[in-house]
């Protein structure tokens, strides 16, 4: 349902992607009161906002959660602090996901208990701090520490919120073959923390020149030694050397 052109009546394919030095042009101005600034912000960070959202598939409607996803990126955009040196799709992201959470879980048939319901709340909260502060969710283990509650309740807690979904629930559908969650289910590398991560390392590796992304790729995506990099691109071992340290430097800066 995602590989559709419009939701809620805009054209994805044609949605603007700003550079990282427009984004700091723009978070300058919106810093000193522009709305016009504000405005071209939001709408340059919509993709990230529909990146999000396909990590929700099947649990709700595409266009309902891509309007909250975007409640979620304005509120980060209002809050976002510049002086703290942190990348700004690194702190929409928790975010957006928080406000698509509160969604579902307010949206919730299921009829739960309101000591359940609470101490669900409460994590989710909880989380939602934990993840700002650290760039990570936290681990059931750690939830439950700072909740001062055994892990066994969390669990069953989140468990009684969450959005209950089919084993039948096609997930995929490429090549004309459906994918279902049953088929799935024990895929761990698609976690959240590791999705997350991914999507952040995608935005810091923009940041690369195209040599720079292009020695990457050559050498940890393709396996290729700094000297069969350097006979592809037309360049010296020496240089590749130098262009890949400085590469991973920055990518480490970022991250």
């Amino acid at each position: 349902m995602f590989n559709k052109v419009d939701i809620c009546g805009v054209n994805t394919s044609r949605l603007p992607v700003l550079t990282e030095a427009e984004k700091e042009a723009l978070l300058a101005k919106i810093k000193k009161g522009d709305k016009n600034a504000r405005e071209e912000f939001i709408n340059g960070n919509l993709k990230l906002v529909l990146s999000v959202v396909q990590k929700f598939a099947g649990r709700g409607v595409p266009d309902d959660l891509f309007q909250v996803g975007c409640v979620g990126l304005i509120k980060a955009v209002d809050n976002f602090d510049t002086s703290q040196g942190v990348r700004f799709s690194t702190y929409a992201v928790p975010m957006i996901i928080g406000e698509i959470r509160r969604h579902l879980r307010d949206n919730n048939v299921l009829r739960v208990s309101r000591s359940v319901r609470d101490l669900a709340y409460r994590a989710m909260g909880e989380r939602e701090r934990f993840s700002l502060k650290r760039g990570r969710d936290p681990t059931d283990e750690e939830l439950a520490a700072a909740l001062g509650v055994p892990v066994s309740a969390l669990c069953e807690a989140m468990g009684a919120v969450a959005a209950p979904v089919s084993l039948n629930e096609p997930i995929q559908s490429d090549s004309g073959d459906n994918l279902c969650v049953m088929d799935a289910i024990k895929d761990e590398s698609g976690s959240e923390d590791n999705w997350i991560d991914g999507l952040i390392l995608k935005e810091t590796v923009k940041t690369l020149t195209p040599r720079e992304k292009k020695i990457i790729a050559l050498r940890f995506f393709s396996g290729k030694t700094q000297t069969e990099a350097a006979a592809e691109i037309g360049i010296s071992q020496a240089q590749v050397s130098r262009l890949e340290k400085g590469a991973l430097e920055k990518i480490k800066k970022e991250l």
